[in-house]
């Protein structure tokens, strides 16, 4: 027994401090109601939970007894019923879909399949002419040239049956150098053309059908 007062330790019998003389009784007391106080305490709390536990276990039994089986069944046979509906209809819609997007694919395809296609590449220099014979479609004329010198005759002229042409030439005050024309046009016939040129240091016409 140790003396709260002084500090010095005795036996566990003792009811006075044999140093300081301190009675023993009031400290056993103390120690005695706060162990007994404890107890007491320790005791409600397992009380409580215990309650607490049979509570829940009575509402979670009640609550799953409570649940009719029959209706259940019922239940998740409508729900299957409308869910295989809903991905039926939801199939059809995308095999529509499917569907409109092969067409569009296809006519896309056929649509993108045309391009300017080369039907003849004509080249030279000097000075000179020459026809060629142009089959029918949507043609399109591409030429350049570059001149001997600037004579103020210098050209590449470029015209057909049809009253199309084209064709670049120089000024006395132009620039030496290669020149281009294009242009198109659509026949059902087939056309001829004439190439005329004049000092040139090199020239060239190019055909081409969309197909």
């Amino acid at each position: 027994m140790k003396c709260s007062k002084c500090g010095f330790e005795n036996k566990d019998e003792a009811k006075f401090c044999t140093k300081c003389g301190n009675p023993f009784n009031e400290q056993n007391s103390g120690d005695s109601a706060k162990s007994d106080n404890s107890k007491y305490i320790i005791i409600a709390l397992v009380i409580v939970i215990l309650l607490l536990v049979g509570t829940i276990g009575y509402f979670m039994l009640n609550s799953n007894s409570s649940e009719p089986v029959q209706s259940s069944d019922n239940s998740h046979n409508s729900i299957d019923s409308d869910s295989v509906q809903s991905n039926a209809q939801e199939a059809e819609s995308s095999d529509d879909s499917d569907s409109q997007k092969t067409t569009t694919a296809v006519s896309s395809s056929k649509s993108a399949s045309k391009e300017w296609v080369s039907i003849g590449s004509y080249s030279g220099s000097g000075s000179g002419s020459q026809s060629i014979r142009v089959p029918e479609g949507t043609i399109k004329v591409e030429l350049s040239a570059y001149p001997i010198k600037n004579y103020a005759t210098n050209h590449l002229y470029v015209s057909g049956s049809n009253d199309v042409s084209g064709g670049v030439d120089w000024g006395s005050k132009s620039d030496v150098e290669t020149r281009y024309d294009s242009f198109t046009y659509t026949s059902s016939s087939e056309e001829v053309f004439t190439i005329d040129y004049y000092e040139t240091v090199s020239w060239n016409v190019e055909f081409y059908r969309y197909q």
